[in-house]
């Protein structure tokens, strides 16, 4: 499968919303440039969303981002390409959500943590990323739909995971 290009992210909606609005094509590492594009649309838009607000752009991105993820990977021919970073996006705006409000020093925290959980999958991370990774579209008529939620699923689980962290730090 030959990278993802400009004219592929604007030829359907769907791509434009799992590629992060574009943050998924970046060359180097697009996990964290779709994580990087959350964290900055996160700071953007505070000033005028408050907690309720975030709540249901948060549950709104989820089905929304199921939807884009599974159609962009079924017209890439991939179950869970790299270039896809609305998982990121969305899990990363739950981390803020929920741990804000800290600073700037709390803010890298969160990106650093959200980042070691989602690259390198450790337990329940792990776990939720090999769900359907038996999955296939040969064996599967609902492959692709399930693949959009696996897409979604562990960087949910790794976003709980660094809310965790940080409840337990706040504990201590």
């Amino acid at each position: 499968m030959a990278r993802p290009s400009v004219p592929f992210l604007l030829s359907h909606p769907a791509h434009w919303i799992a590629f992060g609005f574009g943050s998924g094509l970046s060359r180097i590492a697009p996990g964290t440039a779709g994580t990087a594009w959350a964290w900055l649309v996160f700071v953007l838009l505070a000033p005028w969303m408050n907690e309720l607000r975030w709540g249901v752009l948060i549950a709104a991105s989820l089905p929304l981002g199921w939807w884009a993820c599974t159609v962009t990977a079924r017209n890439m021919g991939v179950l869970d390409p790299g270039s896809i970073v609305w998982d990121e996006v969305v899990a990363f705006w739950l981390v803020l959500w929920l741990v804000m409000p800290v600073g700037l020093v709390g803010q890298v925290l969160a990106f650093g943590l959200f980042r070691f959980f989602d690259a390198v999958k450790p337990g329940p991370v792990g776990w939720a990323d090999g769900l359907f990774h038996h999955v296939t579209p040969q064996t599967d008529p609902h492959a692709w739909t399930k693949a959009g939620l696996g897409i979604l699923l562990d960087d949910l689980v790794a976003a709980g995971c660094t809310v965790l962290v940080f409840a337990l730090w706040k504990w201590l």
